[in-house]
């Protein structure tokens, strides 16, 4: 082989000189076949997508893939590379979807399985001739002329025997977590789907700081003389409120006991809040009383009066129980463990009440902590006895919401927006029986999905996880004996 001397980049015309050379003398197969059969070294290609065009990123991606596998070649083992091809069903099947102006729920019924595993089979290769023009042209070594399929039987067959071996070893269990997922895509999203451009877009939210109802003779004999203790919590997703099982708040933070007025109703109420949150949660209506003796104002502009009383350490709040907010459904089980105070390292008093309105089946955080604390998500059972959460996965409301059944959480899942959202309607309903202190619309960034562009859930999904942890100390050795 000799280098030619250029005298100046004409990177096309080496293209056209170099790869005929390849092709004429099979340089690649040579390249592999030349090495020592005994001392190799396996590359499997992590597979690209057929259903979509090739591009900038994937050259760059396959150029350090391939100088791995060349300087492996140059020291002299034999380099084996297998290509593959991804066929992700998700973006296929929306697309087949689309196509067809169908949903999930018309397979079987307007068209067969096998007709839309079909469309599916054929869409997902579309663009392959595409990707092995680009693979030549820019001379990326691999065999493309056996690749893997992620759709093929024995693929798949391979999948199952990987599963039934960790099964055999007492590795699998299944559980549920909280994860990103999009009503209507029908699917969980990855922190890489999340974090795509466009994905969080700025949203405006009806938010709502609400009343929780202390039971007295659970508090601590300090605060037991005064009637009718609440404790505020702010969320801006008020459509998770049903599903509250508890409240989280910081063992070292200090919290104050004030005694105001509840701006909706006028009753007289007693709350808690984060000391350090005390001017941000009652600066807009409220103003600092100096007389003992308070009484809501005669003015409708004039500021409700407010006093504090007490001030003490957030533990000593711990294991306080509540009334249940919106007593809709009710735990199926460890009902006696629900709607406690707990505590989360999580919570800090940089906005809301320094109170964290907690319900495991809608946050990841608030599922870790409630699993900790021995408090029980809020789930119902279904017509097959299987625990379901208080929303169901298109997005909407179980029948046993009374007026709520059937209402998308957010509003963006309607065809035709309602006159009031679902959080406007809850809202309002807590204002009337004096359980909402304060309401208000609040913009702030938002995930959306980025393939319906509506807004994603943090929901409950069943999965199946590999118990690594039992394998810890023997992946960490065998992972020193890799070069």
């Amino acid at each position: 082989m000799y280098f030619k001397e250029y005298d100046r980049l004409d990177l096309a015309g080496i293209e056209r000189e170099v790869l005929p050379y390849w092709e004429e003398n099979k340089t690649f197969d040579q390249a592999v076949s030349s090495k020592d059969a005994e001392r190799s070294f396996i590359f499997y290609e992590g597979p690209p997508s057929a259903n979509g065009m090739p591009g900038i990123h994937h050259v760059l991606a396959r150029t350090i893939k391939d100088i791995v596998c060349r300087y492996k070649t140059q020291q002299g083992y034999r380099v084996l590379r297998k290509a593959g091809w991804d066929t992700h069903g998700l973006p296929v099947e929306l697309g087949i979807e689309k196509e067809l102006g169908i949903t999930k729920e018309d397979i079987g019924k307007k068209i067969s399985i096998a007709d839309y595993n079909r469309k599916c089979r054929t869409s997902v290769m579309k663009y392959t001739k595409h990707w092995e023009d680009l693979t030549r042209k820019m001379g990326y070594w691999i065999d493309m002329e056996t690749p893997y399929v992620t759709y093929d039987n024995k693929y798949i067959e391979t999948v199952w025997w990987l599963l039934g071996a960790l099964h055999k070893k007492d590795l699998l269990y299944k559980d549920y977590t909280v994860q990103p997922y999009s009503p209507k895509a029908g699917s969980g999203l990855s922190s890489h789907e999340l974090n795509m451009p466009g994905c969080y877009q700025e949203v405006s939210d009806t938010s709502v700081t609400a009343q929780f109802q202390m039971i007295s003779d659970t508090l601590p004999d300090f605060l037991k003389k005064y009637e009718k203790i609440h404790l505020l919590a702010w969320t801006t997703t008020p459509w998770t409120l049903p599903s509250n099982t508890a409240l989280t708040v910081g063992k070292k933070i200090r919290y104050t006991l004030v005694h105001t007025f509840n701006p909706y109703t006028q009753k007289e109420v007693y709350v808690v809040m984060a000391q350090d949150c005390l001017d941000s949660v009652l600066s807009q209506r409220f103003e600092p009383s100096t007389s003992d003796q308070i009484s809501y104002p005669d003015r409708p502009k004039q500021k409700i009066p407010y006093r504090v009383l007490e001030t003490f350490l957030g533990s000593q709040l711990l294991d306080a129980r509540y009334h249940q907010l919106m007593d809709y459904v009710q735990p199926y089980k460890d009902e006696d463990r629900a709607f406690r105070v707990i505590h989360g390292d999580f919570v800090t008093t940089k906005d809301g009440t320094g109170i964290v309105h907690t319900a495991p089946t809608f946050g990841a955080d608030d599922m870790h902590v409630c699993k900790d604390a021995g408090v029980p998500p809020l789930l119902t059972l279904d017509t097959q006895g299987v625990a379901v959460p208080l929303v169901d996965a298109q997005g909407r409301f179980i029948d046993q919401m009374g007026a709520f059944s059937g209402c998308y959480v957010r509003v963006e899942y309607y065809d035709q927006a309602p006159e009031k959202t679902t959080d406007e309607r809850i809202a309002i309903k807590l204002k009337r029986e004096n359980k909402a202190f304060w309401v208000q619309k609040y913009k702030h960034s938002y995930p959306h999905c980025w393939r319906t562009k509506k807004p994603i859930l943090y929901y409950p999904m069943s999965s199946w996880f590999v118990r690594t942890s039992a394998l810890k100390d023997r992946l960490v050795r065998h992972n020193k004996s890799i070069h």
